[in-house]
């Protein structure tokens, strides 16, 4: 992950959810076949704005999972214990909109995902994690 990625990570205090896609070494490519990642993106960004922040970042180092997205919670879903949600294997329309449904429910913090992203949820390396959060 490149210094300015890791510069341009929200600060905790975020008034509003953001949604990192990752879009570098294996996400985003045709190494994963059959997903319109333009779309995914695109998606996103429209059925979020106004509600998150959805940013693009290089590798976030979790190649095995592709594709990636991370959620981090708003400033007030972080004080009601929200930490950031880290899904891979977003590989379908089905799932962008699940995550969206969820933000725009309120994400980390305020509202508990629908079930089925349990599915996708995972641990990153502590390294991973810690390369995303700072700021």
């Amino acid at each position: 992950m490149s210094k300015r990625t890791r510069r341009a990570a929200p600060a905790p205090g975020a008034a509003r959810p953001t949604v990192t896609v990752c879009r570098g070494c294996c996400c985003g490519t045709p190494k994963i076949p059959g997903l319109d990642h333009a779309a995914q993106l695109r998606a996103l960004r429209q059925a979020l704005d106004g509600i998150a922040t959805v940013r693009v970042t290089d590798c976030l180092d979790a190649c095995e999972r592709a594709n990636v997205v991370v959620v981090q919670p708003s400033a007030e879903g972080r004080r009601n214990g929200g930490r950031p949600v880290w899904l891979g294997l977003v590989n379908d329309p089905e799932a962008t909109a699940d995550i969206t449904a969820w933000i725009k429910d309120g994400g980390p913090g305020l509202t508990d995902p629908p079930g089925i992203l349990d599915l996708y949820t995972f641990r990153p390396s502590r390294r991973v994690q810690a390369e995303l959060h700072e700021a």
